[in-house]
């Protein structure tokens, strides 16, 4: 698979670059990168130090790979991002690396980030993550697999976002937001269950059927957080038994629900 590197490009000579990679008119890519095979870097594009570029992944016009993180503490140590396979970046995206030395920013397999989303230092974004255009991520976020942040969400540094979870646009989020569920607002607050997420990826009915039933005695049941838990502890669904966990492993606590 031959490579295509545009005259204008500007290619470190401690780059590496595998075959198949396509870097387009005055992208910049920096000394200890790797772009893996079949990688399109667009236009005006910037890989930064210690960037690693798993196969197939496409970074759109303009966006900034690997740039140092914003963080007062930061003194310049090497620290990296690593992307895996088959992501779509597209224009000005914008991915920090790690804030302290070795600390990495990771994105999976599959994810999709739309024009002007961020992703901040020490994030974790795991496989076919989806962020529409404008999505904030601050440092240190996790983002579980196959979540969909909406369009200028803003997620505060340290919360996760559960897998499955459907985050609504122009939310703030400042707790965990539930896996499974759709939550919405400012003061983000959860909504229902992201029913349409749960059918593409496949869950079984029974399996939805056990987290409607969990959704209801979480936020409609009248009961405390530890009452509905403990209820929900006699459930046989796996679903269930892991959105009672990411509520017990919780530090800053969980939107809850409301109108």
């Amino acid at each position: 698979m031959a490579s295509s590197i545009h005259s204008t490009a500007l290619i470190a000579p401690g780059a590496r670059l595998a075959a198949g990679v396509r870097v387009g008119p005055y992208a910049v890519i920096e000394e200890d990168t790797e772009i893996g095979e079949g990688c399109t870097i667009a236009a005006h594009a910037v890989i930064k130090r210690y960037t690693r570029l798993g196969p197939r992944n496409h970074i759109g016009e303009h966006a900034v790979i690997g740039g140092e993180p914003q963080d007062f503490k930061f003194k310049g140590w090497p620290s990296a991002v690593v992307i895996g396979e088959g992501n779509v970046l597209r224009e000005g995206v914008t991915v920090h690396r790690g804030s302290t030395e070795g600390a990495v920013t990771r994105i999976g397999d599959g994810c999709f980030l739309m024009a002007g989303s961020h992703v901040g230092h020490d994030c974790s974004l795991g496989n076919q993550v989806i962020l529409a255009n404008g999505a904030l991520v601050a440092g240190f976020v996790t983002v579980g697999e196959r979540a969909f942040v909406s369009g200028h969400v803003a997620i505060h540094q340290f919360c996760r976002v559960g897998r499955l979870a459907m985050l609504g646009g122009l939310a703030r989020i400042s707790q965990d937001a539930l896996p499974f569920v759709i939550t919405e607002g400012s003061p983000a607050r959860a909504r229902g269950l992201n029913l349409v997420g749960l059918k593409r990826a496949g869950v079984p009915e029974e399996d939805i059927r056990a987290l409607k039933r969990a959704y209801r005695t979480l936020f409609l049941s009248g009961l405390l957080l530890e009452q509905a838990l403990a209820a929900l502890d006699e459930s046989s669904s796996p679903l269930v038994a892991e959105l009672i966990r990411f509520i017990r492993e919780s530090r800053r606590g969980i939107t809850r629900g409301g109108r």
